[in-house]
């Protein structure tokens, strides 16, 4: 059995990971949870932190297959459209997908556009495997976070998405739309059943306490000491602690323009007559 070639890339302002992952047989490449550079003042959208990314699949001469998104961020743009255009690649998603458009319509009453799943080249189904190479990717539903949330697992590698965090920073809020603390204990259950030996790989690190960056755990290490959700804490215990949690968090600085990029695939709201693309926000006097 042949093991992945595993390179991660780490995104300072949404402190999130990205991994590209290879065959080292044939060369054949997956990226996963690649993100953009947002400027929340101009809206300029800008692609400098995939130079690196673009630069090391050009220098180990990887033929990209994949674009994996672990499900529809609400902390990054994604970049998966802009690096299709450079690198190639499949943009696929979960056909959890769908629910998340839905709600977002909803959210921000987006009810003269149509929103479409034919925005990205593939939706996988929960137990589904893509082929890499000689790798296999199983793909792992994972809900709670979002509906959409996917675990996609390579052998004894596991990229868990915003599921879990490292050990001393607990798991991922479940507030968003349709998101829900009862399913992702159970999705995290799932995750801790594929054998304690298995590398889990963070989307996220948040450096708690300035500690240095740390992305790669194994599923013992969480059962043992995560500080929310380890062994010993019931269903119950874990949702009254996640819900209460939540109700104190603010939303993600780029919840708005995300949501609405990520959802259609990485394209931009359909622009106005001036050629312009906007994004939508609520807005209310909270006094």
């Amino acid at each position: 059995m042949h093991h992945p070639t595993i390179k991660a890339f780490f995104h300072q302002d949404s402190s999130t990971l990205t991994y590209v992952v290879h065959c080292p047989v044939t060369l054949k490449c997956c990226v996963i949870d690649p993100p953009l550079d947002y400027d929340i003042f101009s809206g300029n959208l800008t692609s400098n932190c995939l130079t690196p990314i673009i630069e090391y699949i050009k220098r180990e001469t990887l033929s990209v297959q994949w674009l994996l998104e672990t499900h529809a961020h609400a902390d990054h743009v994604t970049g998966s459209k802009v690096l299709k255009a450079k690198v190639g690649g499949q943009i696929a998603v979960s056909h959890g997908i769908e629910d998340v458009q839905n709600s977002v319509k909803k959210m921000l009453q987006l009810s003269d556009e149509v929103l479409t799943t034919q925005v990205f080249d593939k939706l996988f189904e929960d137990g589904e495997r893509l082929e890499l190479g000689e790798l296999t990717i199983e793909i792992l539903a994972t809900p709670g976070h979002t509906p959409d949330s996917v675990t996609f697992v390579i052998g004894e590698h596991a990229f868990v998405g915003d599921t879990l965090f490292m050990p001393d920073s607990g798991s991922a809020r479940c507030d968003f739309p349709n998101g829900s603390a009862a399913q992702l204990y159970q999705s995290i259950q799932k995750i801790y059943q594929l054998g304690d030996n298995t590398k889990l790989y963070m989307c996220h690190d948040y450096r708690p306490n300035n500690r240095e960056l740390a992305y790669i755990t194994t599923v013992a290490e969480q059962k043992k000491s995560n500080v929310q959700i380890n062994e010993t804490v019931s269903q119950a215990q874990y949702v009254e602690v996640r819900e209460g949690r939540d109700a104190k968090l603010a939303i993600p600085r780029l919840l708005y323009p995300a949501l609405q990029v990520n959802i259609r695939g990485g394209n931009l709201p359909q622009a106005d007559s001036n050629g312009q693309a906007y994004i939508r926000m609520p807005m209310q006097l909270a006094d």
